[in-house]
């Protein structure tokens, strides 16, 4: 984190114009009679991307954005200003703008010293695509066109995209804490379709994390890889037979189903909905709302993965966060504003979208331990039901917990077997329901490639699910045949 803050203050501060006491005045701006606290939040975000379909350069692009988010907080009352601008008199009207929002009265000055702040970083700071020409990088994306059309002569249609994002923040708070990281996010996608007569089916694969342009191929996500791979999805769905319908137990693959989770449970554990008492979780700390061998972490403290920082978006150093154990709700994840409010110390998991959000409490990578069971054990219970190996899109009610997801990879279980493979299965359930039936988990942990992206009151950031092999005693399944 020194490293950080000797990179993000020249970035942001000119010692000519806008230096470390010219923040505290603002920051005096803010505060005062009716304002217990509040924040400066840097931002200068460079992102990058390039589109390849069927071998020619769809789109590039190269955009730059900077700016600076102030907060101000009374009680449970939040108000944000910001400028696109980083010069001070525009700060100053906005700290004036934030704190009318939340409190009357005029501001007042009250003694603030800067006081820097360190962290572990768990990711290199440079540009993910520094170092790195243009024409190296649309090779990539040619590689995985490549690698696509060789994997199966059904394959029609290939897209590939390369995106690369470069994200500096510094923090001011209340109390004069100065923090700041410097945060690289690299990722690509492939999209396969591919034909056999008149069936056509589409897949996507996708990977990356928070790491450079080299060290992300030095760890094995090639793009020839991910290219295989969305046509081994695609091909699977041409063999594919309507879904059964009804109520079957599910074996969730590991990896990527842990979405399931992270949509189902996750959110419900988020310190704004308890504090709210909107989330079916709200009050039961202490309480066993899964099975025994069930331990559900939020961990942004993973070198390199998607969901993984250094600090969260208010200056607080991630955690490993024990969110269930053995069953047991232990805790919520928090931010500031809602740690403050219910009385516990913040988890490291304030986050918003840019400099233009609140941030708001918001999970890291959150993923389920593994368990005692050997995955083949897991598939060998099972007499007749599905294997959901891969996830598209999801539905979740927090204040009940219901949920409704598609499974976009899955397989009838017939006789303890993985037979044949299925399309148009959509699983139903309620998360507190489903914590109880997860009655045998494997020992194969595995984390998603590194593509997950989380919505929540319309803003976005990146995420990081897991999971290992677990069987589901039963869930309904909604398909197409009678089960």
């Amino acid at each position: 984190m020194t490293d950080a803050l000797s990179f993000a203050r020249p970035l942001f501060l000119d010692p000519a114009a806008l230096d470390e006491g010219a923040l505290l005045r603002v920051m005096g701006t803010v505060l005062g009679p009716g304002v217990t606290g509040g924040d400066l939040y840097f931002q200068q975000r460079v992102t990058r991307s390039w589109a390849l379909e069927d071998g020619l350069v769809k789109s590039g692009s190269h955009d730059r954005e900077r700016g600076v988010g102030i907060r101000a907080i009374c009680g449970d009352r939040q108000g944000l200003a910001y400028a696109d601008d980083i010069e001070f008199k525009a700060m100053i009207e906005a700290a004036k703008a934030s704190r009318a929002i939340v409190a009357e009265g005029a501001s007042a000055a009250v003694p603030v010293r800067v006081r820097p702040q360190s962290a572990k970083a768990l990711y290199p700071g440079e540009d993910p695509l520094s170092g790195i020409t243009a024409e190296q990088q649309l090779d990539l994306l040619r590689r995985a066109d490549a690698a696509a059309r060789a994997a199966d002569p059904r394959v029609y249609q290939v897209m590939v995209r390369l995106a690369a994002q470069h994200d500096t923040i510094m923090v001011l708070d209340a109390q004069g804490q100065l923090s700041a990281d410097v945060r690289p996010l690299l990722r690509l996608d492939v999209t396969v379709m591919v034909e056999s007569g008149t069936r056509r089916e589409q897949a996507h694969a996708g990977g990356g994390g928070r790491d450079h342009f080299s060290g992300l191929l030095g760890t094995g996500t090639l793009p020839e890889d991910i290219a295989r791979e969305a046509v081994r999805q695609a091909v699977v769905l041409l063999d594919a037979v309507a879904a059964p319908a009804g109520s079957l137990p599910v074996v969730l693959g590991p990896g990527w189903p842990g979405i399931l989770l992270h949509e189902a449970v996750g959110h419900g554990l988020e310190g704004d909905f308890n504090r709210k008492g909107s989330s079916v979780f709200s009050g039961r700390v202490g309480q066993t709302v899964a099975s025994p061998h069930c331990t559900i972490v939020d961990d942004g403290t993973l070198p390199g993965r998607r969901g993984s920082l250094s600090i969260d978006d208010e200056g607080t150093p991630t955690h490993c966060t024990v969110l269930i154990e053995n069953g047991v709700l232990k805790g919520y994840m928090q931010d500031r504003l809602n740690a403050g409010l219910m009385g516990v110390a913040p988890t490291g998991n304030g986050r918003r979208e840019s400099y233009a959000h609140l941030p708001m409490p918001r999970m890291t990578n959150t993923y389920m331990r593994a368990g005692p069971h050997d995955p083949a054990e897991i598939i060998a219970s099972v007499n007749k039901g599905l294997y959901a190996v891969s996830f598209g899109g999801g539905q979740v009610d927090i204040t009940s917990g219901n949920f409704v997801f598609s499974a976009s990879e899955a397989y009838l279980i017939e006789n303890g077997k993985v037979t044949r493979p299925v399309k148009g299965a959509t699983l139903i359930g309620n998360g507190p329901d489903t914590l109880p039936r997860m009655s045998l988990i494997g020992n194969d942990l595995a984390l998603d490639g590194g593509v997950g992206i989380c919505g929540k009151d319309g803003q976005s950031v990146p995420v990081g699910v897991g999971q290992p092999t677990v069987r589901v005693d039963a869930l309904t399944i909604g398909g197409t045949q009678a089960g």
